[in-house]
This record gives C-alpha cells, sequence and structure tokens, in this order.
C-alpha cells in the first residue's frame, strides 16, 4: 500500500478519535427514587442520618435519591442562598394543580429539603460558604410537618432545633462592601406564619408557575415540569404552553410589571390574599390578580397608625415616596417593615424594582 495512503488513513483515524473526545457531553443528572430510610423514624436528631447529602456534607451534594428544583423568583431571606431539593417515596407522584396559591398535591412521604446558606464573598464562589440551616417539611397523613436543623460552625452536622434563635452572619456583598445581619432561625410554630393557607399547612414555591422554567439538570437547560414527566413524577399535566409562568425578578429583558408581580407574589402573596393571614388587610398580590385595589393601588390602609406612615394610599400611582407598600419595604421598624417575618435588611434590588413599577403607574387617586 502507498505509504502516502497509510499516512492518510491514519490521520483520519487519529482525527475521528479526537473528535470523539472533544463530543464527550457532561454527565448527566443521575436521579433514581431509593429509600433512604424508615419514614417512620422521621424526624432524626441529626441531619446526617436521613443519608441527603455524599461525601462531606458542607459540600451539599445531594444523593442520587433527591431532585433539585429551583423558582425564577424566590422569597427574600436576608440575602440567604438556597438550595432547594425535593426527596420522592418509592411510589406516587406529584399530582398537577393550577391554582393561585396550592402547590402541586404532592404523595405522601415526600420531603422538601431547603438549605440556607451565605457565600462568604458573593462575588467568588471558591472562597466557600457559611451555612446556617436545613429545612425540612414532610408529608405525612395529608399533612405537612416542619423540622428546622442548625448546622454546627465546623459545618459538619446539622442538629434538630425546635426553639428558635438569631445568628449573626457576616458577608462580602456584590458591590464588594462587608455586610453583617442577625439571621433568624425560626421555631417550629413559626413556620406556619409564612405556610398558612386557612387551616391549612401548605408549600409556598412548588407551584406550576414556578416550576415550568428552565433549569440545568446536566445537560443544559431542560423545563423542570418536564424533567419531572420524564421521571414519572407527576400526573395530569396540560401542555407546557398552557402552563401559567413567571418572570425572575431581575430579568431585564421582561417587563417591569411581570417582574413587579412576580416579586410580590412570592414575597407577599402567601399571607396577602383571600385565605392567608394578611386576608383582613384586603390587599390580595396575586400573581394573576386583575383587580387594581385588590393590588393597593389608590387603596387606603386598613389601620391608620405607624405602618401607613400617614400615607394615604398603599400604591399611590406615579408617585412611590408617597406609596405606603414602599414606605414599609424600606424599614426596619417594628410594626412598620413589610414583610414582617424572615427580614431584617432592607432588600435593595427588590425595592428598586418595586419603586421603578410604582413610578411608572398611571393614574391619579384624587
Amino acid at each position: 500500500m502507498n505509504r502516502y495512503l497509510i499516512v492518510f488513513i491514519v490521520s483520519i483515524f487519529v482525527c475521528i478519535v479526537a473528535c470523539k473526545e472533544d463530543l464527550i457531553e457532561p454527565e448527566p443528572l443521575l436521579f433514581e427514587r431509593v429509600e433512604l430510610f424508615n419514614l417512620a423514624q422521621v424526624p432524626f436528631q441529626n441531619l446526617s442520618q436521613y443519608g441527603f447529602y455524599k461525601g462531606e456534607m458542607a459540600e451539599l451534594n445531594p444523593h442520587r435519591a433527591l431532585l433539585p428544583y429551583e423558582l425564577p423568583t424566590g422569597l427574600f431571606s436576608n440575602y440567604a442562598i438556597k438550595q432547594r431539593l425535593i426527596y420522592f417515596p418509592l411510589t406516587g407522584k406529584a399530582e398537577y394543580i393550577d391554582d393561585e396559591q396550592l402547590p402541586l398535591n404532592f404523595p405522601e412521604g415526600t420531603i422538601i429539603v431547603k438549605t440556607f446558606y451565605y457565600q462568604n464573598d458573593f462575588r467568588d464562589e471558591a472562597l466557600g460558604k457559611n451555612i446556617i440551616e436545613t429545612r425540612l417539611l414532610v408529608r405525612r397523613n395529608n399533612d405537612w410537618e416542619a423540622y428546622d436543623y442548625v448546622w454546627n460552625e465546623e459545618q459538619t452536622e446539622a442538629t434538630k432545633q425546635i426553639a428558635g434563635k438569631q445568628v449573626t452572619v457576616d458577608w462580602i456583598h456584590y458591590d464588594g462592601s462587608a455586610r453583617s445581619t442577625l439571621y433568624a432561625i425560626p421555631n417550629e410554630n413559626e413556620c406556619k406564619g409564612c405556610h398558612e393557607l386557612g387551616d391549612e399547612m401548605v408549600l409556598i414555591g412548588p407551584k406550576a408557575r414556578y416550576l415550568n422554567s428552565k433549569i440545568d439538570f446536566g445537560l443544559g437547560l431542560e423545563n423542570q415540569i418536564e424533567k419531572w414527566m420524564e421521571y414519572d413524577l407527576i400526573d395530569g399535566v396540560p401542555a407546557i404552553n398552557e402552563i401559567p409562568s413567571v418572570a425572575a425578578f431581575d430579568d431585564v429583558t421582561a417587563s417591569i410589571e411581570s417582574r413587579a408581580r412576580a416579586y410580590l407574589d412570592i414575597n407577599c402573596a402567601h399571607c396577602h390574599n383571600a385565605d392567608g393571614p394578611a386576608n383582613n388587610t384586603g390587599m390580595f398580590l396575586n400573581y394573576l390578580q386583575t383587580d387594581s385595589i385588590k393590588l393597593g393601588v389608590c387603596k387606603p390602609p386598613t389601620a391608620a397608625g405607624q405602618g401607613s406612615g400617614g400615607l394615604a394610599h398603599s400604591i399611590e400611582p406615579g408617585l412611590p415616596e408617597e406609596s405606603i407598600m414602599i414606605y414599609r419595604l424600606n424599614s426596619l421598624e417594628l410594626d412598620v417593615s413589610m414583610p414582617e417575618l424572615g427580614r431584617s435588611v432592607i432588600h435593595e434590588e427588590g425595592l428598586a424594582l418595586l419603586t421603578d413599577w410604582i413610578a411608572q403607574l398611571e393614574g391619579d387617586c384624587n
């Protein structure tokens, strides 16, 4: 055989091998329904007893029996970052529900695992993190049970705690400034303060409109609901284009209306709805709310006093500085600050968004 032909064939072979190596895909999410423990023994005293994490716990590397989920716009909690995971039982599926306040209906034995932590420097993940707590919501006997696990300073274990407490957290913010605040770890009874709907305890985040969004499961962005369908974890799902969705509050490509409404929905509407703890206010901030008065536009306060700041309306179109909503979001004073729970710092980005939203609203309350 001609030596030039041999060299040519070898070159083609080397190229094919090299090209195949270049096309090696990243490892996808390996999810499998595996029983990690006996549900009858829950709650355990230590978080490690659940087996939720592989390797060192501080790495927060979930076992394959836990499925990650994310929300386009999440509840603000003093700038804490949240890892959200769901542990599904061996049998049963989530039931699709399209409702303003109701989440998906999860099967018995489901556990929502939500871990709160701070990066030491919000500009560089490589500088480590400070894990504060892991909250579990356990579906049992058609109800949700709440358990809180507080991490030790060594970040090697988290221990079940009934009583709440406050811890000081420090971090370097996105702008390079040093920040510090008192982070409130709730007691078990306080969980209903946010998770109460009528007489029931419900989930806030895993609603259809929040899960109808894309996250990275290891092979690029994929729709969360479609992924659940692929894993046979959900029933009753309509066509994806028929499911509502919400904007990310910091997505500048979305309309300011959709961003502001998403922020109010996740941060306020779990209380400010017809069946929530703030139903006496008549201010209902659901994402699909169409009544401008119920949204707070030109709505006088239910009770005058310190909480209103002497202002006339919850939202004064075009005038954020004269709107009670902005006054309360921009305050840390007791009986003024909103939301009432889980916040000891002002969410600067959320405040700026709602200020801009109200500034562009048209109308006159006079």
